[in-house]
């Protein structure tokens, strides 16, 4: 019992132990033995990954098959848990025809398994419902069986992607899996170059706001070479690893690293995790039970994934809040991800909430919007936000066109396959623009046309920054809408035309009334309604005139609520949070060569950094302690806020104000 005896010695160092499986596939004698507890396609075929057969998640292989095991792993060698990395079974990508499922689907719905992938059928709809319910049975099921064997605290708690919409695909619903998780454990061993390091700050953020604050999500965080390629047995650069780790750290999540194999010729990688692992410790009390400060709700669902994303998830659903996500921190804005089933909970911590492309909206959290800016929050929505219901039916109008101020002026269109953007830099299709208005090139040096309109008034705040131009670019399309009175409209659309050759790059339409941003204020709330997908385009492009205008609109909505201003050079990922009166400051550095592209090989040193952030009732330290420098610095108060200055930031810093 070669892991009872690894338990049994962890255990003597004083750990704790989970048993990791990985129990969804096996081998061929298994499936000969049991092949009715196989999962198979239309033709009866069993599914394969590589050499090994798929069982399916409706058998008794989960039904009884994997609880005895369960049993008997705890029985004999004694963990404290139980983690499993493929427990959610075959993906949304197959549907499984075997009889279990035949017979299971049918007896819950009342249906026929559907007979092919169509968002818009009522069988797949319910087929869909009735994988994600399947998957929570699972868990609750092999939650019965570990405590029974190991006592009220043997608990089984399955791994998690960090990617929603890789949860959607696998059926794994993240909210309801953390109503249930007494730890979270996740499977998210590192970044892709267009998420960045700041996806697992998010990451960490989301997880805890789902579960509270005062639970642990441990991170399974590779020291192999996991990407780019997939070299299981080579050191990953340690630079990367470490500052994923780092940056996880930063948004709550606890560190969790591990090695394929328990031998390696190449021994550079035991080496990697250990600098980051000794300050963890050092510092493990500022790194949990806290509370995040923060102003700014970024909204997300998974059912908006689902029904809205549907096949092309990564396109409507994650790069609209990716680009957000990168906007915020590159403004060092504090925010938290927020499920659009929680607003009503939530609200009363945020004056801003962000609806990044949030398509599927349904009524109930529609009029919990409603009651948010009713009672003074800001809204700031973009793209085709609350224009489709839960299931991704089109709507009449938005939902929210009353707030926006904008309605439409034809059907809304249903959610076929959309036109896939070109690769060709030169093509017209995506060579589109916003007009600035007022426009303010007939004051600005340059050449003269003799019909640049007279500047008529001043611009609105959003645009601060763009006074020497009159357009920036876009790169999508618009359509026409109705914008009622009393509504500011700063950008408009000016449609595509020709990029090449040179000499044909001319607008044929210079000018249109078609709202790229309509902007109202109704007594303390401001709504800020984006139908320029600027926010999928930043994820993109990452075009610094994109990040600065979601910046402006962010704080323009959000007025003087937000708690944190830092000052200096540097891409930095800022968390603040709070530990009764102390306020903790977190800032990852993810200022490097590779920060849009792996490996990071070489962290660059910024600074000096200044903070300015509200002073706190009880905050009147004279200094802050920086715990990754193990230096201080000086804190002065004034106007109600508690300032000081970072020196020099290298991979993080973490900023500790204590009570008198």
């Amino acid at each position: 019992d070669l892991f009872g005896e690894l338990t049994a010695a962890a255990h003597q160092d004083g750990l704790w132990v989970m048993a990791r499986m990985d129990s969804n596939r096996t081998a061929e004698d298994f499936f000969k033995a049991h092949p009715d507890w196989f999962a198979r396609n239309r033709k009866g075929e069993p599914y394969r990954a590589a050499d090994k057969y798929v069982t399916c998640i409706n058998s008794p292989y989960y039904d009884e098959y994997l609880p005895a095991v369960l049993t008997e792993i705890i029985e004999r060698s004694r963990p404290d848990g139980v983690t499993d990395n493929s427990w959610a079974g075959l993906g949304r990508d197959s549907i499984c025809y075997c009889a279990n499922c035949e017979r299971a689907f049918a007896k819950k719905t009342g249906r026929r398994l559907p007979a092919a992938a169509d968002w818009d059928h009522p069988d797949y709809r319910a087929w869909i419902l009735w994988n994600y319910e399947r998957r929570i049975e699972i868990w609750e099921l092999n939650n019965r069986a570990t405590k029974a064997a190991g006592g009220p605290d043997c608990i089984w708690s399955g791994m998690n992607s960090g990617s929603v919409s890789a949860q959607s695909r696998s059926f794994r619903d993240l909210r309801e899996i953390a109503k249930r998780a007494q730890i979270f454990m996740l499977d998210h061993q590192r970044r892709d170059d267009e998420t960045g390091f700041q996806q697992n700050g998010d990451t960490g953020k989301r997880v805890h706001e789902l579960m509270g604050w005062d639970k642990l999500a441990p991170e399974s965080m590779a020291m192999y070479q996991s990407g780019p390629g997939y070299y299981r047995v080579a050191s990953k650069t340690p630079a990367e690893a470490r500052m994923w780790m780092i940056a996880g750290l930063a948004g709550g999540i606890q560190p969790w690293w591990h090695h394929i194999g328990a031998y390696h010729e190449d021994r550079r990688m035991y080496r990697t995790a250990e600098p980051v692992m000794k300050w963890a410790k050092a510092n493990e009390s500022f790194l949990v039970n806290r509370e995040p400060v923060a102003s700014v709700g970024l909204v997300w669902s998974q059912r908006n994934s689902d029904f809205f994303g549907r096949d092309q998830a990564a396109e409507r659903v994650d790069a609209p809040y990716t680009g957000f996500m990168h906007a915020l921190v590159r403004a060092r804005i504090p925010y938290l991800p927020v499920h659009a089933d929680d607003l009503e909970a939530a609200s009363s911590r945020f004056a801003l909430l962000i609806l990044p492309n949030l398509g599927a909206v349904s009524a109930s959290q529609c009029d919990a919007i409603r009651r948010f800016t009713a009672n003074g929050g800001s809204l700031l929505a973009t793209g085709a936000s609350t224009l489709y219901d839960e299931w991704g039916d089109p709507r009449e109008d938005y939902a929210l066109a009353g707030l926006f101020g904008a309605h439409l002026t034809g059907p809304a269109p249903r959610l076929g396959a959309p036109v896939r953007e070109t690769a060709d830099r030169f093509s017209p299709q995506g060579h589109t623009y916003l007009r600035l208005h007022p426009e303010l090139r007939a004051r600005v040096d340059g050449p003269r046309a003799g019909d640049e309109p007279p500047v008529a008034g001043e611009r609105h705040p959003v645009l601060a920054g763009f006074e020497e131009t009159d357009l920036i670019p876009y790169g999508g399309t618009l359509g026409p809408l109705r914008v009622d009175p009393g509504a500011v409209v700063p950008l408009t659309f000016v449609p595509p035309f020709p990029t090449y050759p040179p000499e044909t790059a001319w607008m044929r339409e210079p000018k249109t009334d078609i709202p790229g941003l309509v902007l109202s204020e109704r007594g303390k709330s401001r709504v800020a309604f984006l139908p320029a997908g600027i926010d999928r385009r930043y994820a993109r492009e990452h075009l610094t005139d994109h990040g600065d205008l979601l910046a402006n609109l962010v704080r323009w909505a959000a007025g003087d609520s937000i708690p944190l201003e830092v000052r200096g050079r540097g891409f930095l990922d800022c968390h603040l949070y709070r530990q009764g009166a102390r306020r903790i400051l977190h800032i990852v550095n993810l200022t490097s060569a590779g920060a849009w592209r792996a490996p990071v090989e070489e962290v660059i040193p910024v600074g000096p950094v200044r903070v300015s952030l509200r002073a706190a009732a009880g905050i009147r330290a004279r200094e802050a302690r920086l715990l990754v420098s193990g230096s201080r610095a000086r804190v002065s108060i004034r106007d109600g806020r508690t300032e000081f200055a970072i020196p020099e930031i290298a991979g993080h810093e973490m900023a500790v104000l204590d009570p008198v």
